[in-house]
């Protein structure tokens, strides 16, 4: 089944702590339906000093469900997604607006 929400989209946050904040999707994990969005869902990550990095508290961005994301459209509105035959190529629509993405 195709992807309706791939790294590099810019989404809204629909449900839960963070809910209305933006942010972009930095990595996607279709086998556990969730996806990692840049400024959301920040959790602090206690980490051991070592060579690499300093240790301490750290942010980390946590998974989101993909049920509570939605891709913003043009307008900077959320929407859902659609597909449709373009050309010979499946692409992706908005569904508000029409436009593809």
């Amino acid at each position: 089944m195709a992807a309706k929400l791939k790294k590099g989209d810019k989404v809204v946050v629909l449900a839960g702590k963070d809910k209305g904040k933006t942010g972009e999707i930095t990595q996607v994990m279709p086998k556990d339906n969730k996806a990692i969005v840049d400024g959301v869902n920040i959790s602090i990550r206690h980490t051991k000093q070592s060579a690499q990095s300093q240790g301490g508290r750290l942010p980390q961005p946590m998974p989101i469900d993909l049920s509570n994301l939605a891709i913003v459209d043009g307008n900077g509105k959320a929407t859902r997604v659609g597909f449709r035959i373009e050309d010979g190529k499946k692409v992706r629509f908005a569904k508000t607006t029409g436009d593809v993405i």
